[in-house]
């Protein structure tokens, strides 16, 4: 039965995107299902967002369809199962889609259209060099997401019953399995990089792996100790990238003849050196200093450094600059076990419930999107939000500002204990919301983690439901949002200006 439900779901998106022949590519992330398109107009967005299954939609380098975690898994090799099917049976052209009309007064599917709007501009605004260099560095750690939640929820079970005392024969075991992906994830690093700037994968994966090789030990750089691991993730993305472009460099001038040999023996051989002598100093030097700063950060400005990062994280997400935090998460975890950023960074979310419940409150009559917020929001208690973001909370303007000062409120109530001396994190990346308690570890023990994260929930919650209550609309906008399918805003009737043309920003 679950695997016809996920086979549905797939057979229901699949026309929705313009047919098999529109389709490039497909993969997945954690929560979304990843397409490249030959036309984009083909796309009927409306009808995607009103299928059960769908949480969103959102418009990158890729077209990305929320189904959420767990799901996406599933139901994408379906998908893929499926365009293969009908390209084999019928390869023709899909007929191009007739949009609908959205219904007045305004709707939930006004407020996903101006959503779409505002992230095709900010797509547009964010196609600069350097931000599609941190989205190439984003699809390097991606992919290590699954392997980094499993090990990490290992990890804290292996932990708690280590505290308990429980089992003793199964610990060993267990950390085991929890740290033997942690102990090589440079050499995954090393692959994804070569894989992600057009060199051979498994040649970044092998200059990598010099990183966390035991032998590193007896080499004598310039008279600098160097210990297996030095430098960690962001060593393995240097020298991978090092690797790609001695590569390329080979390609170019080694005779055809000698390729074979020559250039993955030099392409080893410089990237491995220069790696040994130079790179993994300066990589360790980096990531130790990443390490100091975030702890002394919080330690010694934690409220308002939460503050300010519980508030900033969701227009950094609009800007695209949270993917830079991805490898210094990883850092984090690789040196602390943890990172303690992300559990304030997952305020951000909170606040975004929590605007989302006072816009349900405060338009009674607006049954659309009383009814998008309500199949969005268990989504986002599990830290999936781009439903709201883009279909509730961005549209309406007002709203946004409210959920970040709610993040910023929750993200300073766990800054606050952190400087208390109440450090804790989250063992792996991905994640937020409710779906983070698992990945929890502190200094404290469990149940003082658990408890101050829970507050900080709380607070984001409670904080950004009552900005929005209370400042989150305008009268004109209350006027234009609140009016049930069968009433028209009064200003639209003075005016005969469409609803939609008015929606707030």
């Amino acid at each position: 039965m679950s695997t016809d439900k996920n086979r549905a779901t797939a057979a229901a998106i699949l026309p929705l995107v313009g047919g098999p022949d529109n389709i490039t590519s497909i993969a997945h992330c954690m929560t979304r299902l990843r397409i490249s398109l030959r036309d984009r107009s083909l796309v009927r967005d409306e009808a995607l967002r009103a299928l059960p299954a769908v949480l969103g939609v959102v418009e990158d380098d890729t077209y990305q369809i929320v189904l959420g975690p767990g799901a996406v898994a599933r139901v994408t090799p379906e998908f893929e199962a499926l365009v293969e099917e009908a390209r084999a049976a019928a390869p023709t052209a899909a007929p191009a889609a007739t949009p609908t009309t959205p219904a007045r007064p305004v709707t939930a599917d006004d407020l996903a259209a101006q959503g779409a709007a505002l992230k095709e501009a900010q797509k547009a605004r964010n196609a600069t060099p350097f931000k599609l260099f941190l989205r190439r560095i984003a699809n390097i750690f991606v992919p290590l997401i699954p392997a980094l939640i499993g090990c990490g929820v290992i990890a804290g079970l292996n932990g708690l019953l280590t505290n308990l005392g429980w089992v003793p024969a199964v610990v060993p075991a267990l950390a085991a399995i929890a740290s033997g992906f942690m102990s090589l994830i440079a050499v995954f690093v090393g692959h994804n990089t070569a894989k992600e700037f057009g060199g051979t994968p498994i040649l970044g994966g092998a200059v990598a792996a010099i990183i966390v090789f035991p032998g590193v030990a007896k080499i004598d750089a310039f008279g600098l100790e160097l210990r297996p691991g030095q430098g960690g993730v962001l060593g393995a993305l240097a020298a991978a990238l090092l690797a790609v472009y001695v590569e390329k460099w080979c390609r170019r001038w080694v005779p055809q003849t000698l390729d074979v040999l020559v250039t993955p023996t030099l392409t080893v051989l410089i990237s491995g050196l220069v790696t040994l002598f130079g790179l993994m100093y300066l990589a360790g030097e980096a990531s130790a200093a990443i390490g100091t700063f975030a702890n002394r950060l919080l330690d010694t400005g934690g409220a308002f450094a939460g503050l300010v990062l519980g508030g900033l994280f969701l227009p950094l997400v609009m800007l695209g600059l949270h993917q830079a935090l991805i490898p210094i998460h990883t850092t984090l975890i690789e040196q602390d076990g943890y990172t303690v950023l992300l559990p304030i960074l997952a305020m951000a979310g909170a606040g975004q419930v929590g605007a989302a419940i006072a816009v349900y409150y405060r338009l009674p009559r607006n049954g659309s999107l009383r009814a998008t917020i309500k199949s969005a929001l268990p989504a986002g208690f599990l830290g999936v939000g781009e439903p709201l973001i883009y279909g509730v909370s961005l549209p309406l303007g007002r709203p946004f500002v409210t959920a970040c000062i709610g993040g910023a409120a929750g993200g300073a109530f766990v800054g606050l204990f952190h400087q208390l001396g109440v450090a804790f994190g989250s063992t792996a990346i991905g994640p937020s919301g409710w779906a983070l308690f698992p990945l929890l570890d502190g200094r404290a023990g469990a149940g003082i983690t658990l408890a101050i994260y829970a507050g900080g929930l709380l607070v984001g919650y409670l904080v950004g439901f009552t900005a929005t209550y209370f400042f989150g609309f305008t009268r004109q906008m209350l006027t234009d949002l609140d009016t049930g399918p069968d009433q028209a805003p009064d200003t639209a009737t003075a005016t005969g200006t469409p609803p939609k043309e008015r929606i707030p920003a």
